[in-house]
């Protein structure tokens, strides 16, 4: 022990003795815990207290042991050598042992022979976060299963439950000679007024789905199973995690949550001013503001990234802050001001084992709390206080003044007229009607009070975002229409509202892009998830959304895994489509994006469906399958509705058969997993449509089997194929399986594209086929990217048949392969840039004129200055000199004959 060790020591005895009249009459009654302290430190003295023994006077021996941990703890606090999060951990393990020996004395009174279980406490609060006060009550919710818990033959469970559970709190709450061990606040479950105070776990679980309030959800945050039943209590938090953590966030709670905190403000308004009799829980810039902070955002963003699911609050503050959700620095200020005001709360309790949080309003007092902590006195606790409580209020009112709600629109009609054509409506007669048949409650979803409330509250918001959209009255009509198709539209409306940036972005979409106003109509909560801007950030290759995906995939079973899954490509691909709306992003990036998204997708769904097919038929040894993209899906050049071109192989023995409890021949085995792959990817489920899969660039088309060997497939290949099909595969790469099997799949198809061939007849069986598919899939306008001369699908036909010709450039991308082929002078350089414009128009186009037909002049400009042009005559101009190149490239290959037809 070192000098300033024992300095420290007896400083913090010292101070103990002279301001916590509580801790002093400690002191006095264990004096070998005090020595011990003194001599050895905290750590050790606490390893010296030991838990009450089984057969003890229970009621004493746990307000002893209390009392030993209470004064170690003080010590270990008051010495600097805990800090308060420490403190907090250790309170709040002290707070479970207790519990457990409580609910164990309370069985072992009424089923003396039975191990307990079938009853768990469900910790709350900050029981639930480890983060007890000094002298903190605890907010537990009791729960209990009727086949499991032990009970005297004629006892009814429910009964027997409130009886254990009423013995538990009476162990823990009853004032003796020696004190009490935990004050025992049982109000938080379910309408308390009428509940039993321990409550069956069905229905438990059925109140959290259905009927639960706003800070329920909020409390639920920071909660856990800490004692008794662990497993039953683990097991109903499992259950109600979709009500804790919704991935479609209900605005009107948050909303309610955030009135929560104005309703504390306002109740204890006598607290709320700094100085002499502060509340340091409840006031202005105080604790419960910091763990409404990170609560809020938790509660929007937690329920999409399981990293902000933690319950601590210094915790949270970080996670958010890695997450990016807050600053860095608001996180780091606010977490050292939280352990500040906890330590001065702390030392509050300390002086008289009170639940007060309020600093004291006589000088003396306010003193003796300010030397206790190592003050001189009260002034000087107030002053270090003073920019803490400053700087949390500020954090808290610019996190309210973002969900400030501005004035309601006028209802007379002249003054509301005005302001709509002061906003963009020219005229407003239109604007004026609709907003009209609103109020009146026309349409379904406005014909409650809550929802005429949300759409008042909206409607400044709405008006503003419709009036800045290329084409008001044309985004008004959409609006209402996808209003119309809506059940409900209060949360909608809340959100549009609290986010007026969402508003903006949300009639940017009804004006520019009817895919995405369509998937809007589907799936009104798709809007939610551009609150995080990591949605505008460059897409995400497949290896980072795998990374993203698993936490919350890994427990779901294989029906939810599908939703699931769909609800993330859903989201991903609305947000990929917005960031072109909003022209953040190269359509050809974009692209790329889409193509990642998809190959992810195929991963976890063909992962998880070969797991359950396992599980019936066990496994073909020494096989796999192997899928094979082609087409756009294999060039990494999806579109916003691309279909996915796949191949299905696999290797190994065709003649083998699976080692599961129903085997089946190899053959059989892979043609009803590619079947139940092509299903987790193509049928749509409860949350809605993944992708179009097409299987007919397989070996003999439809005629074929669905799932080939890697050796039937070469072996196709090599005799049997036409020139066309070898075309196909210059854009074709596994996407599934082992490595070793891409492996072997790349090699077939290396040597596949890089075999000798007759250039005169390459170029004949090419332009035949170039002409059938003139003839059965003629240019849909002039828009038509792909089809007629010069479009992409021309392009293709002219690179493919110098790929094979020259045996150079194999690369899956176009973009790539033009590059390598300009690089060999295999190309004109002009062609380059032609198959830049036309692949950013389709991409372009899909999305905003997604019918063939020309966009709407309020997209034009859009897509325009997407592909690099300042305006749609340009664009015009520029794609008819594209299609010239492309044209001329082509002509230059194809048969004189060809030309001439």
């Amino acid at each position: 022990m070192t000098r300033l060790d024992a300095s420290r020591r007896q400083s913090a005895l010292d101070r103990l003795n002279a301001h916590a009249p509580f801790l002093a009459r400690l002191a006095v009654i264990n004096p070998d815990d005090v020595e011990c302290f003194l001599n050895d430190g905290t750590d050790v003295a606490l390893a010296a207290v030991a838990p009450p023994a089984t057969g003890d006077d229970i009621m004493r021996s746990l307000r002893q042991w209390r009392g030993r941990l209470a004064l170690l703890f003080a010590l270990g606090d008051l010495s600097g050598e805990h800090d308060v999060a420490t403190t907090t951990r250790l309170l709040t393990k002290f707070a479970d042992q207790a519990c457990d020996a409580a609910l164990a004395a309370a069985f072992a009174e009424r089923v003396p022979d039975e191990e307990p279980r079938g009853l768990a406490v469900i910790a709350l609060g900050k029981l639930g976060s480890h983060e007890l006060n000094y002298s903190s009550d605890i907010d537990p919710i009791l729960i209990f299963d009727p086949d499991t818990l032990p009970r005297r033959s004629r006892d009814d469970p429910g009964e027997a439950a409130v009886r254990i559970g009423r013995r538990m709190t009476e162990i823990l709450s009853a004032r003796t000679g020696d004190g009490h061990v935990l004050r025992v606040d049982l109000r938080l479950r379910p309408h308390p007024e009428v509940t039993p105070i321990v409550l069956p776990v069905d229905a438990a679980i059925s109140y959290y789905e259905s009927e639960a309030l706003a800070w329920e959800q909020a409390a639920f945050i920071r909660s856990r199973a800490s004692a008794g039943d662990r497993t039953l209590g683990d097991q109903f938090l499992s259950a109600i995690q979709p009500f804790i953590w919704r991935r479609s966030l209900d605005f009107r709670q948050l909303k309610e949550i955030g009135a929560m905190s104005d309703r504390i403000r306002d109740h204890f308004a006598q607290g709320q001013a700094f100085g002499p009799g502060f509340d340091l829980k409840r006031g202005r810039g105080g604790i419960r503001e910091i763990e409404f902070f990170a609560q809020v955002h938790q509660l929007i963003y937690g329920g999409r990234d399981p990293s902000l699911r933690v319950p601590a609050t210094v915790d949270a503050l970080a996670a958010l802050a890695a997450a990016g959700r807050i600053e860095a620095d608001d996180a780091t200020r606010l977490s050292g001001h939280y352990a500040t005001l906890r330590r001065i709360e702390h030392r509050l309790q300390m002086i008289e084992d009170q639940q007060t949080h309020c600093l004291p309003t006589q000088e003396g007092a306010l003193d003796c709390v300010a030397r206790l902590d190592g003050e001189p006195d009260g002034a000087a606790l107030l002053a270090a206080l003073a920019p803490v409580v400053a700087d949390v209020g500020s954090c808290y009112d610019r996190l309210v003044a973002e969900r400030a709600v501005t004035t309601g629109l006028p209802r007379d009609e002249d003054a509301l007229a005005a302001q709509l054509a002061a906003s963009g409506f020219d005229p407003p007669a239109a604007a004026l009607r609709t907003i009209a048949e609103w109020r009146g409650g026309k349409l379904r979803a406005l014909r409650s009070p809550a929802a005429l409330d949300a759409l008042e509250t909206m409607l400044p918001e709405l008006v503003k975002a419709i009036g800045a959209a290329p084409d008001p009255d044309a985004t008004l009509t959409r609006f209402d229409k996808l209003v119309a198709g809506l059940p409900s539209a209060i949360n909608f409306f809340h959100l549009l509202g609290a986010q007026p940036a969402l508003a903006r972005i949300a009639m940017r979409i009804l004006s520019l892009a009817p895919t995405l106003a369509d998937a809007l109509g589907a799936r009104v909560e798709l809007i939610e998830g551009l609150i995080d801007q990591r949605a505008f950030e460059a897409p995400a290759n497949r290896e980072q959304l795998l990374a993203e995906w698993e936490p919350g995939l890994a427990a779901l079973d294989y029906e939810r895994l599908l939703d699931r899954v769909r609800d993330h490509v859903g989201e991903r691909r609305f947000a990929y489509g917005v960031q072109l709306i909003a022209g953040s992003t190269d359509p050809l990036v974009v692209a790329c994006g889409y193509s990642e998204l998809a190959e992810a997708a195929l991963t976890v769904l063909a992962d998880a469906t070969v797991a359950e097919f396992v599980a019936a038929h066990g496994r073909i040894p020494d096989s796999e399958l192997v899928v094979l993209a082609l087409g756009r899906l294999g060039g990494r050049a999806l579109t916003h509705a691309s279909d996915l071109d796949l191949i299905y192989l696999f290797t190994g023995d065709h003649l083998a058969e699976s080692d599961g409890p129903r085997p089946l021949g190899a053959t059989t085995y892979y043609n009803r997993l590619a079947q139940r792959v092509t299903g987790a990817m193509s049928v749509p489920t409860a949350a809605g449509k993944l992708y179009d899969v097409d299987t007919r660039l397989r070996p003999q088309g439809a005629q074929g089997p669905l799932v080939v060997t890697l050796d039937s497939f070469e072996r196709y290949q090599r005799e049997e194929a036409w020139t066309w099909e070898h075309m196909a595969l210059l854009r074709a790469r596994p996407v599934y399986g082992s490595d070793k099997a891409r492996g072997e799949v790349d090699r077939i198809i290396a040597e596949l594209l890089t075999i000798p061939r007759d250039p005169a007849k390459l170029v004949a069986d090419a332009a035949a086929m170039r002409s059938k598919i003139a003839v059965h899939k003629p240019a849909n306008g002039a828009l038509d990217i792909k089809g007629g001369p010069g479009g992409l699908v021309d392009l293709e036909f002219a690179m493919q048949v110098t790929q094979l010709d020259s045996g150079q450039c194999h690369d899956p991308n176009i973009a790539a392969a033009l590059a390598c082929m300009k690089a060999a002078g295999l190309v004109p350089a002009e062609v380059i840039e032609a198959h830049g414009l036309l692949a950013r128009m389709l991409v372009m186009l899909r999305l905003t004129a997604p019918e063939g037909e020309p966009p709407t002049a309020a997209a034009r400009q859009l897509v325009a200055s997407q592909c690099g042009e300042p305006g749609w005559p340009q664009l015009l101009a520029a794609h008819d000199g594209a299609r010239q190149e492309i044209a001329n490239w082509w002509g230059s290959i194809r048969p004189e004959k060809e030309n001439e037809t």
